[in-house]
């Protein structure tokens, strides 16, 4: 694949952007949400983040985006959250690691201490190999934690890494 850049989205990505997290979404096997995006809510939805960002091939396609917020209010909002979403066209071309390694260092211009995962599914090994690569700390595991879109359950590993 050619180059990737990841860049702060804009309103002419909404529609890529969606088609991905929707894409995501339809799998049930990583995502928490069970409704899709529409046009209306995923622009408010992207909208209202901390920073949004895609990954854009060279020929200017969307194949990837994060979100990041922060993870909870108050004495705690200085702990970060994210989601990472890859176009299945695209996945195993290491846009992931770009992705997250572009949030590590948003979030921290952002103000935020710690960026934390509260549910990565247990099963997902290549995101779980990938955020241990890039320096993120298991917490431990919750059993039965996600239900999976065939509705059995698996568990989660909640990760952080200090910023």
């Amino acid at each position: 694949m050619n180059t990737i850049r990841v860049r702060k989205y804009e309103e002419a990505d909404v529609s890529a952007m969606i088609e991905i997290w929707n894409e995501v979404v339809r799998e049930g096997v990583a995502f928490p949400q069970e409704d899709e995006l529409t046009e209306q809510s995923g622009a408010a939805f992207f909208k209202s983040q901390t920073y949004s960002a895609v990954a854009e091939s060279e020929d200017k396609k969307i194949v990837g985006l994060y979100i990041l917020h922060p993870n909870n209010v108050g004495r705690c909002a200085h702990i970060a959250n994210a989601s990472y979403a890859v176009s299945s066209k695209s996945r195993g071309l290491h846009i992931g690691e770009k992705l997250v390694s572009d949030c590590l260092v948003r979030a921290s211009l952002c103000g935020f201490k710690i960026l934390q995962f509260n549910a990565v599914v247990e099963s997902n090994i290549h995101a779980r190999h990938l955020y241990e690569r890039l320096g993120f700390i298991q917490l431990g595991t919750i059993p039965g934690g996600f239900r999976m879109k065939d509705g059995h359950y698996e568990n989660i590993c909640p990760y952080y890494h200090a910023l």
